[in-house]
C-alpha cells in the first residue's frame, strides 16, 4: 500500500508498526477520544521537517477530518469491531477482513486530506525533528491527561525518526 505518492501514509504505516505505538494508539483513542490519524499527523508533521505545529494548525487539520472520521471512519470502525465479535469463520470471516480492508482504505483518504494542509519539509536536523513531534503531539494531547497512555509514542519519538 505504499507507492512513495503519500508520505504521511508511508511514515504512518512504518511508525504505527513501532513497539507500542499501536496499542498507544488505540489506548489513546478508546479512552481519550484522540484522532489516531492526528496524533500520527502530530508526529509526521515534525519528524518529517515540516516544523511545529500552532493549536490553529491542529483545529484546523481536525476540522477538515472531523465530518470523514464520524460519517465513513468511525462507522467502518464499529462495524468491524461488531464482526471481531462474531465466530469468525467463513463468510463472516471474508465479511469481517472486508470491513477491515474499507476501514484501512477509509483511514487513508483522511491522512491524504490532513497531507494537504502539511507545511512544506525543511532541512531541520534529526533532534530538532524529534522535539518538533514532541511538541506537536504535547499540544494535541494538552488538556486530555493521555500523557501516561502516549508514552510509547513520545518513546518512539525520541528513538528517533
Amino acid at each position: 500500500m505504499t507507492d512513495g505518492t503519500d508520505p504521511f501514509w508511508t511514515f504512518s504505516l512504518g511508525f504505527y508498526g513501532r513497539p507500542g505505538v499501536a496499542q498507544a494508539c488505540i489506548a489513546l483513542q478508546d479512552r481519550h477520544g484522540c484522532d489516531v490519524n492526528l496524533v500520527l499527523y502530530a508526529c509526521w508533521v515534525g519528524l518529517s521537517g515540516r516544523g511545529r505545529l500552532a493549536a490553529a494548525d491542529l483545529a484546523r487539520a481536525d476540522a477538515a477530518n472531523a465530518p470523514w472520521r464520524s460519517a465513513v471512519i468511525e462507522k467502518l470502525r464499529a462495524a468491524r469491531r461488531a464482526l471481531r465479535e462474531e465466530d469468525r469463520h467463513g463468510p463472516i470471516l471474508e465479511l469481517y477482513e472486508a470491513a477491515k480492508a474499507a476501514e484501512l482504505a477509509a483511514e487513508r483518504v483522511a491522512q491524504r486530506r490532513l497531507q494537504a494542509l502539511a507545511p512544506p519539509a525543511g532541512a531541520a536536523e534529526a533532534g530538532a525533528r524529534a522535539a518538533d513531534a514532541t511538541a506537536n503531539l504535547a499540544l494535541y494531547l494538552e488538556g486530555m491527561s493521555a500523557d501516561a497512555a502516549a508514552a510509547p509514542v513520545f518513546a518512539a519519538i525520541a528513538a528517533g525518526a
